[in-house]
């Protein structure tokens, strides 16, 4: 089973689509990577649902990648004597470390990490930015604020401090009992949310050990100051569109998303584009034109993947979302102008000179499929760096490999033996290529690949083949 697309879909499982049918069906659709959620749901939830991916995998022989996204460091409120409050414009309203249930006066937030990150004049968001509180005086367990929009506020609502960088670790005690359940079940990926510095990711890849793929999300302005860094030490990366647009002007978003992008593409890691792509499918059949809109313009940035959230966790249209967006990524592909408007300049390094050769020989000479032997999965990724129109069929001995490949852009990933002579990648490749449905008899393919075989390292191998004639 191939994609006729290059851009990736990663569907977010829960309550509406957990289930081994409804997995199995939404990969049929489309879903690339399967996105579980440790901000909902317990460990046993967790487990059936990775188990899941895994038979859908089996039975559709075609690698599947499963994303484990961390809850990280949310920071909320405490509840309300009632469940909730009204705020009025100009009212005074106090944040405290007090446990006595809230009322329209003040309300506890358990996160003395608040208190040390203001300053006076500093804004407080509340509830993804519906009330929006002006602090007038603070101190190490209390802000007295001025209420400056929004009126109800109800119990745990979150609570986003724009501008400044909050002193509190990326993994806490629950991200770590989260993570090793996690690694103990095979993820392929793991997302650090709310990173703000680069010892967020070094600390993560820590404890991963590569056991998965490590994956930032940037959803605090902090982290576009140190954006480098951050990059350096992660092997892709995640616009989330939520919680950034919480702590951004709406205008800034989506200038960060292009710039978030070409980061990303210059490095040559995936990047994944998500949150409210199609959040009018959580209870509509259809998207409406703007998001349809939305999702083709990361196509045409050249995103290595597309995210649904609720979308497929708990709306009532899961499959159709899955079915419209993979619609909506295949009609931008095809698009004579896609090609030119994906395009971008990048500085070329030592390793990266052949694989530029190569795609560009591919694109010219109307090959059916670059053939890419790789055992970590790297030359794969340069494949993708360099955005060839021709597929990326990824031969590796490695299951782990091949699932991590499923985010990339453009690359058709599948396990084969693993091979020490060199002679023996032509009769392989052309013989997967047909396979996969990639190449027809006769079809050119070329083969990149590095020697010696089976070593991590550059490819330093392009050799062209044909697809065996029945």
């Amino acid at each position: 089973m191939i994609r006729a697309r290059h851009a990736r879909i990663v569907a977010t499982l829960g309550p509406a689509s957990r289930a081994p049918e409804q997995v199995r069906a939404l990969a049929t659709a489309g879903a690339d990577v399967f996105r579980v959620n440790f901000s909902h749901g317990g460990h046993d939830d967790h487990a059936r649902t990775i188990e899941a991916v895994r038979e859908a995998e089996a039975a559709l022989e075609r690698p599947l990648a499963v994303l484990a996204d961390l809850q990280g460091p949310k920071l909320r409120l405490g509840k309300f004597k009632d469940g909730m409050v009204e705020l009025h414009a100009g009212q005074r309203f106090r944040i405290d470390l007090d446990d006595a249930l809230g009322d329209a006066q003040r309300v506890r937030a358990p996160h003395p990490e608040v208190f040390a990150a203001l300053r006076p004049g500093s804004s407080i968001l509340l509830d993804d930015g519906k009330v929006r509180l002006r602090v007038t005086e603070h101190g190490p367990d209390f802000a007295d604020t001025v209420v400056e929009a929004g009126e109800k506020l109800s119990n745990h609502k979150g609570l986003n401090l724009p501008g400044n960088a909050i002193p509190i670790p990326a993994l806490t005690d629950k991200d770590r009992k989260d993570l090793a359940f996690a690694l103990n079940q095979g993820v392929d990926w793991v997302a650090l949310s709310f990173v703000q510095r680069a010892a967020d990711m070094a600390e993560l890849r820590q404890i991963v050990r590569g056991r998965a793929g490590v994956l930032a999300k940037i959803e605090k302005p902090a982290a576009l100051e140190v954006l480098d860094e951050i990059l350096d030490l992660s092997e892709a990366v995640m616009v989330a569109r939520g919680d950034l647009g919480v702590e951004l002007a709406p205008e800034d978003v989506p200038v960060v998303q292009k710039q978030l992008i070409r980061a990303a593409r210059d490095r040559g890691i995936p990047i994944i584009v998500a949150t409210q792509m199609l959040e009018s499918m959580i209870s509509a059949p259809a998207p409406t034109r703007a998001e349809a809109s939305d999702v083709a313009g990361a196509v045409y940035e050249g995103a290595d993947a597309l995210m649904l959230s609720a979308e497929t966790a708990a709306g009532q249209y899961p499959f159709e979302a899955v079915s419209i967006m993979d619609r909506i990524i295949a009609r931008v592909e095809k698009d004579p102008r896609w090609p030119e408007l994906m395009a971008a300049e990048h500085q070329l390094g030592d390793a990266d000179a052949l694989v530029a050769a190569a795609t560009q020989a591919a694109d010219i000479a109307h090959t059916a499929c670059v053939a890419a032997f790789t055992a970590t999965g790297q030359t794969a990724l340069r494949v993708a760096r360099e955005r060839a129109l021709a597929p990326t069929l990824a031969l590796t001995p490695n299951l782990a490999t091949a699932r991590k490949l499923a985010l990339a852009w453009g690359v058709e990933p599948r396990i084969v033996p693993d091979i020490h002579d060199p002679e023996d990648m032509p009769r392989l490749a052309g013989e997967m290529a047909l396979r996969a449905g990639l190449a027809q008899p006769g079809d050119r393919i070329m083969i990149l690949a590095g020697i010696p075989m089976g070593s991590p390292g550059a490819a330093n191998v392009l050799r062209l083949t044909h697809a065996p004639r029945r």
